[in-house]
């Protein structure tokens, strides 16, 4: 839902609202009337403070005009400080419109330009005045259609000029749309990925070149949006076929023989029906998945988000730029902003496969000024056009901070004045307050009643609007944490804390919070239904290297420059929670609590070898490390289970994710050669390359459409609006992930050399576990020489165990760690092949 930001007050004050939005104070003196008016500006300041001073400079920004009522009349007293940031404001907002509009015509023509349009024009005119005719007699077609008229201007040659512009116009627009088809059906070829590296055919040589030609001019952000193809629907007899083949090694010969006539009973007497309709969608739609992927994958769920759904991502752990925790999120902020500028202007790169493929880039839409709004049936996606704050949470209590003074963006140095004051402010929560947030964390339907109830009106509806209103939600946290190689829990404590933290200090509602620890280290607790990991990922990566690289710090740890102590200070929400509405808080909590007690997290660095020595032997990174945690789970396990890799679709518009199955005939053959421990080297080669070039070409059917699961879950989806029943889509779609793993995008954007800065590493995120008796794995292939892997599971369940540790335990004891055997172990099976 889109709504545009225009909200006066945000509940820092108890002051009656009149009808134009403005807040007056009246103070009577001597039998005079006085009353003040206050700006929209930035800086105004209403209600509670989070210091009391500056006062003079607070009235300064906040006062936009005076008056005075006395017997001898009105006396009027204007601030031309306020009236200023009031001007700013406008001249800003214009500024972004205006740039909207012409980002809207570059994209729109791409890959023309209103050069080439020139281009076009003076050519037609050229050729005219040399008495040679290139339209073949449309212009004078064109002239002796245009109205007679008597004006000076309609001369001959005025006219003739006039027809000539038409001409060209039509000419240019034709051009723009043969190019446009031309590029969209040359980006419907995927038969490159299919090719071996270093054998590439004539035909996909050929196919580059036209590609790169088409594409050659800088694009914007969004410029390729409408040359993206749309993605294709599968023909059911291959979904089944493909369905079939990755459950295989699952079921013994009577389940599968099951499984087989219930498929076919689908494919000949369901599945025609339900394939029409989706075909239709597919015609009318973007995109024929993801409305309905964001709608009842996300959006329905009535679970808590938190471990549920939210995941997180981690900041360098082998470098450190600041100890000063207000400094390091002055710079972070400011660089996020920056980024936002960048997403509005559509100055950002699109990404590009091979340099030159484009990726679909509408989940960047919503990256900033959205929340996930609760409901009792399903929830909305509520994302504003602009946002001038954040919210922020600090000690169980709620600021906000704005991010401009009049149009100029504050100052990194600016910033961390305004988070240090946070971090000063001695004052305590207002009753309720300190776990309001835990609303975030628990049942979505207990939410929703309690924001109708208690957050519908007045000061709450205010300070919910500032929070839900804002850019994105900061929580300033007061414990430490980081990654020290000798201390092996302290990656999975820094994981925990940014997974859920205690449950009531993030606002798990929000596109993104940023968290703040009290040491310099920073991280991102995010929600999913808006987008997918790479498009947090893209923005992290500029984040951290523009802070690092482009921003700095002083020698002390400070933010580069100087700041200006007249800002007006953070302003403090204002709550009135009743008891009925602590109740609810509290139940959230205790809810959020025993689903963050129960999950078990184990983050480590993998450091004997990398994705260098993998490439060296020709093998995929990823499909090494997918057949490595069949292998683990196996020996922990001791039996096979459904896997579940995300893939990107974003080869297509509005394309997000696809399933890769992962547990293929392929690969447990290698694993049970593997475990047997009898079988010679060679025969272990071809085993694993069997299984690697299995996945593979795997994960390149999905990237190119041709998914499972995707396509299963889109004909249940239309099963269940025509009523019509099958028990073979009801099995698939109730069949539980017990390893759920995700690899995490790196270097999208070139910030730094990653050889010239080999430390400045990210450890990427992870994620709860899906199913409760199975692990959730994220890992991230960072760099040459080390992979991270982010491992969770949940203690109550007999069935995984990632992590058994009891704090004051050597750590150290292989025996405590069940996850970790496979990890290392790895190195040795690598030498056995």
């Amino acid at each position: 839902m889109v709504s545009p930001e225009g909200r006066g007050d945000t509940g820092q004050s108890d002051w009656p609202q009149t009808r134009t939005g403005a807040n007056p104070s009246r103070e009577w003196s001597g039998g005079q009337h006085k009353a003040t008016y206050f700006s929209r500006s930035p800086g105004a300041v209403h209600g509670a403070r989070c210091q009391p001073t500056p006062r003079m400079a607070e009235a300064h920004q906040a006062v936009a005009f005076q008056f005075t009522v006395t017997p001898d009349g009105v006396d009027f007293q204007l601030s031309r400080e306020a009236l200023k940031h009031v001007y700013l404001s406008g001249i800003n907002s214009w500024k972004k419109r205006l740039i909207r509009i012409k980002n809207g015509i570059l994209r729109g023509v791409y890959p023309g330009s209103p050069t080439s349009w020139l281009v076009v024009i003076m050519a037609t005119v050229g050729s005219s005045y040399c008495n040679v005719d290139i339209s073949m007699g449309l212009v004078c077609h064109i002239q002796r259609c245009l109205p007679e008229g008597c004006g000076p201007y309609q001369t001959p040659q005025t006219r003739a000029l006039l027809s000539m512009a038409i001409f060209s116009t039509g000419v240019w627009m034709t051009g723009i749309f043969f190019f446009r088809q031309t590029l969209k059906l040359l980006l419907s070829y995927h038969g490159w990925m299919f090719e071996m590296h270093g054998q590439t055919s004539h035909f996909t040589k050929v196919w580059a070149i036209c590609v790169r030609l088409l594409s050659s001019r800088r694009p914007m952000l969004y410029s390729f949006q409408t040359s993206l193809p749309k993605l294709p629907v599968p023909s059911v007899p291959a979904t089944i076929q493909r369905y079939l083949e990755s459950v295989r090694p699952l079921l013994d010969n009577e389940e599968y023989y099951r499984m087989e006539m219930l498929a076919k009973e689908f494919q000949d007497k369901t599945a025609p029906r339900l394939q029409k309709y989706l075909v239709l969608k597919s015609w009318w739609a973007t995109n024929y998945v993801s409305d309905w992927w964001e709608e009842y994958i996300y959006l329905r769920g009535r679970t808590p988000l938190v471990v549920n759904s939210n995941y997180y991502v981690m900041d360098f752990v082998l470098v450190k730029n600041t100890d000063v925790q207000a400094a390091r999120l002055g710079n972070i902020v400011h660089a996020m902003i920056m980024y936002r500028r960048k997403l509005d202007r559509e100055e950002i790169k699109p990404v590009m496969a091979l340099g030159m493929v484009p990726m679909c880039s509408y989940q960047m839409e919503r990256m900033f000024n959205t929340t996930r709004i609760p409901g009792k049936k399903t929830d909305v996606l509520q994302h504003l056009s602009d946002s001038r704050h954040v919210a922020v949470y600090h000690k169980g209590r709620f600021f906000k901070v704005w991010l401009y003074e009049g149009s100029r963006l504050l100052k990194p140095r600016d910033l961390e004045m305004q988070f240090q004051r946070i971090l000063d402010d001695p004052s305590l929560p207002q009753p309720g307050e300190e776990r309001l947030a835990a609303l975030t964390a628990g049942g979505r339907v207990e939410w929703a009643q309690a924001r109708q109830a208690f957050f519908g009106s007045g000061k709450n509806k205010a300070s919910l609007d500032a929070i839900e209103r804002a850019a994105f939600f900061v929580a300033l946290d007061e414990e430490s944490h980081h990654y020290d190689p000798e201390d092996e829990a302290s990656l999975s404590l820094y994981g925990k804390a940014l997974l859920h933290g205690n449950c009531y200090n993030r606002w798990f509602d929000k596109s993104f919070t940023l968290i703040s620890f009290k040491n310099g280290h920073v991280g991102l607790n995010t929600e999913h239904a808006w987008a997918d990991a790479p498009i947090i990922g893209h923005l992290w990566e500029f984040v951290l290297g523009t802070d690092t690289f482009h921003l700095g710090y002083t020698e002390a740890g400070h933010c580069i420059g100087k700041s200006n102590s007249m800002l007006a200070p953070p302003q403090r929400l204002q709550w009135d929670i009743p008891d009925q509405c602590q109740a609810v808080i509290e139940s959230s909590y205790q809810v959020a609590k025993a689903l963050a007690d129960d999950v078990e997290l184990y983050c480590f660095q993998f450091l004997p070898f990398g994705k260098g020595l993998i490439k060296k032997c020709r093998t995929s990174p990823d499909a090494f490390v997918q057949i490595a945690l069949q292998l683990a789970h196996f020996r922990d396990r001791g039996r096979f289970c459904l896997t579940y890799e995300a893939s990107m679709t974003r080869m297509f518009r509005e394309g997000r994710t696809e399933t890769v199955r992962s547990c293929t005939s392929e690969s447990t053959a290698f694993v049970q050669a593997m475990v047997e421990g009898t079988h010679m080297k060679a025969h272990l080669q071809n085993l694993f390359r069997k299984a690697s070039e299995k996945h593979q070409n795997m994960y390149r059917l999905a990237m190119t459409g041709s998914g499972i699961d995707r396509h299963l879950f889109c004909l249940y989806v239309v099963s269940k609006y025509l009523g019509v029943s099958s028990p073979f889509l009801a099995e698939v779609l109730s069949e539980p992930w017990r390893l759920s793993t995700s690899q995490i995008a790196q270097f999208q954007i070139r910030m730094f050399d990653p050889d010239q800065y080999p430390n400045h590493l990210g450890p990427g995120g992870g994620f709860g576990p899906v199913a409760d008796d199975g692990y959730g794995v994220s890992y991230m292939i960072a760099g040459e020489n080390t992979i991270f892997f982010h491992v969770s599971s949940k203690f109550s369940s007999s069935e995984t165990v990632c992590l058994f540790w009891i704090p004051g335990a050597d750590l150290h004891d292989s025996s405590a760690m069940l996850w970790r055997q496979p990890a290392y172990k790895v190195e040795e099976d690598w030498h056995r092949c």
